[in-house]
């Protein structure tokens, strides 16, 4: 299984940005989706998630400039971020956990980073 990870690049404070993740190969379902950032010298951080009924979750600070949508049939997910500021800056990692072998037995795999970069 493969996450493809895309959409990054530099955009001024305010702007806007969309990360999509594709999920490839043999898997069986897909739980919950979402992505996770880390800023330089910062640890690893949860942005936002989706489960795969639809339930949505925020961190504080991006509540009400990103949102967060997948595709079960295509199992992609996105995050679109608006106003965005330069506290934002990070890599930008999407992750999905996913049953591949046995039902309801599910992995956390991640895609690879995409950098984000807010800036003037």
């Amino acid at each position: 299984v493969q996450l493809q990870a895309s959409g990054g690049g530099l955009v001024q404070p305010g702007g806007s940005l969309r990360l999509s993740c594709a999920a490839s190969g043999r898997l069986l379902s897909i739980n919950a989706m979402g992505w996770y950032r880390q800023a330089p010298g910062n640890e690893r951080e949860l942005v936002a998630s989706i489960t795969s009924g639809g339930d949505t979750n925020y961190a504080d600070p991006v509540k009400g400039r990103f949102t967060i949508s997948r595709d079960n049939a295509k199992n992609t997910v996105s995050v679109q971020m608006n106003n965005l500021k330069p506290d934002d800056t990070a890599v930008y990692y999407c992750y999905a956990t996913i049953a591949t072998l046995v039902p309801n037995v599910y992995n956390t795999h991640w895609g690879q980073g995409t950098l984000v970069t807010v800036s003037s």
